[in-house]
């Protein structure tokens, strides 16, 4: 190797471990929010297994107690259908992982508004350019708790 190449070599590696910590913190925010009816979200962060338990009593999760109210944590959104059910799928887009996808309880799907993306309740892709599912979870309510894990 060349002493040039060397050095060039050098100069992509460090410019690649200083860039990656720029580029993961690219995201539109860290907090949870509670919306309405086809409002929009939360745009968190997080990976891995899930297992948490929403107390609907609180005034944190006070839209879930209305048909078509919907929640973001932890990049997961959580809806009450217009039938009263719960579902919880990513909110994550799985075309080009726009965050947060929002309920149309109207419309009973879960629309990304960054390329028009339109998922089902089940988080099957409705229409494009989204060709992939939404990641769903599983609902669990005993009681006003509801326990969302995968």
């Amino acid at each position: 190797m060349k002493r040039n190449e060397f050095f060039s070599a050098i100069g992509i590696s460090a410019g690649m471990i200083f860039m990656a910590p720029v580029l993961s913190s690219c995201s539109k925010g860290d907090t949870d929010t509670t919306t309405n009816p086809g409002g929009g979200g939360n745009p968190g962060g997080g990976t891995g297994g899930v297992d948490f338990t929403l107390d609907l009593t609180s005034p944190t999760y006070a839209a879930l107690n209305s048909n078509g109210g919907s929640i973001v944590k932890d990049n997961i959104i959580v809806a009450r259908t217009a039938a009263g059910t719960f579902v919880a799928l990513t909110s994550i887009c799985s075309h080009q992982q726009y965050n947060p996808i929002s309920f149309e309880s109207g419309n009973n799907r879960f629309h990304c508004p960054n390329h028009g993306s339109n998922f089902g309740i089940d988080g099957s892709v409705i229409n494009g350019p989204a060709t992939s599912a939404l990641k769903k979870y599983n609902v669990q309510l005993t009681g006003t708790n509801l326990r969302i894990y995968s």
